[in-house]
């Protein structure tokens, strides 16, 4: 099981690069396993994952193949507590998506101005508060930026997407994409409408019976 898991970890990152959520060695995916997490290595392009290069820690940040010689992620630490703190979450997908990557510059807050938000958990997809990458302080405020929620853009730097397996996280993680696309064309029309909360509500209720987006 563990190497059809790490297996699937790699498709996944490897997909995110196919339909330009990531580049390169951008971003990183993690899933949980027996013992702790899986996460992609650091400094390894996403192309060139195979299931030997996956890294596995346990929730105290320990490396528990040391025969394999890679790190993991410089951004283990939200992975890690992300995980730890909550048990409906499974997987994490990070990336640096263009379209959401670009509205991480600005800050603004994305408010309910398709119904698609709530994807993302609520009425909003909120903003962690920049810092350093890799840094406990940046965890922090992923946290802060998640309760309650399945996802989050990082101020300057990308978005956080969780699931109860790799494949919700990465779908996440596309919609999102394509809600700040939309979004950003929207703007450059006029301000866009935003729904109520009752309007918003009434999705997260039909989300939570419909599979795909359950409210955890």
């Amino acid at each position: 099981m563990s190497d059809e898991l790490k297996t699937h970890l790699c498709e996944i990152a490897m997909n995110l690069n196919e339909k330009g959520l990531n580049h390169g060695a951008t971003g990183n995916v993690s899933v949980r396993s027996e013992n702790g997490f899986y996460i992609t290595p650091s400094g390894l392009v996403n192309k060139d994952l195979h299931p030997d290069v996956i890294v596995e820690l346990d929730f105290d940040g320990n490396k528990l193949n040391q025969k394999n010689n890679f790190n993991p992620s410089s951004e283990w630490l939200f992975h890690k507590d992300l995980l730890k703190t909550n048990s409906a979450i499974n997987a994490i997908v990070h990336t640096h998506s263009p379209y959401a990557t670009a509205m991480s510059l600005t800050q603004t807050k994305l408010d309910s101005f398709h119904y698609m938000i709530a994807v993302a958990g609520g009425h909003d997809i909120r903003f962690a508060k920049y810092a350093m990458f890799g840094t406990q302080e940046l965890s922090n405020n992923i946290l802060e930026a998640m309760k309650d929620r399945k996802a989050c853009i990082i101020a300057n730097h990308g978005v956080v997407c969780t699931g109860t397996d790799l494949n919700e996280a990465s779908d996440i993680a596309e919609e999102i994409e394509h809600l700040c696309q939309i979004y950003i064309l929207a703007n450059q029309v006029s301000k866009p409408n935003l729904l109520s909360r009752e309007d918003m509500n009434e999705v997260i209720n039909r989300f939570h019976n419909y599979s795909r987006w359950r409210k955890k």
